[in-house]
């Protein structure tokens, strides 16, 4: 039986596969006041569903309290990023879940860390003060 080439039966699939070096750097988004950056890498405009990288530089944070539209998944990939309110603290192989509307933070990152978000559904109910009109996207709830 002839297999087509791995590359062509990639091309032919739904599948997608992102590498670390065909990341591009213009689609971060930078929160330069509180020492982070996110980069989508993938997300589901019906929903609100999404999965992202954060990179936090050494006392990158978010700073209030909040609370999400849907549940949060954060796995950590590099680092030491605690929510400070709790004590949790996120290190190299730790996985997170925060339930939806559950409140949480503010964080901190103890040391540069590298953190994969997933999102189940819109991110927010309200923009948080963390996020500009431009952060924001479409991951605010809709509103029936």
């Amino acid at each position: 039986m002839n297999m087509p080439h791995p590359q062509q039966a990639v091309a032919q699939s739904l599948e997608q596969l992102i590498r670390k070096e065909d990341l591009d750097p213009a689609k971060w988004i930078d929160y330069p006041e509180y020492g982070f950056r996110q980069y989508f890498l993938w997300k589901n405009q019906e929903t609100g569903a999404s999965i992202a990288l954060l990179e936090y530089q050494k006392g990158g944070r978010i700073p209030v309290k909040h609370s999400h539209a849907s549940n949060q998944f954060m796995y950590c990939l590099e680092g030491d990023y605690e929510y400070v309110d709790v004590g949790l603290r996120l290190k190299p192989g730790s996985f997170y879940i925060n339930p939806k509307d559950n409140p949480h933070g503010p964080t901190i990152a103890h040391e540069r860390s590298l953190l994969i978000e997933i999102y189940d559904g819109p991110h927010y109910y309200e923009k948080p003060v963390f996020h500009t009109d431009e952060t924001i996207g479409d991951f605010l709830a809709k509103k029936d």
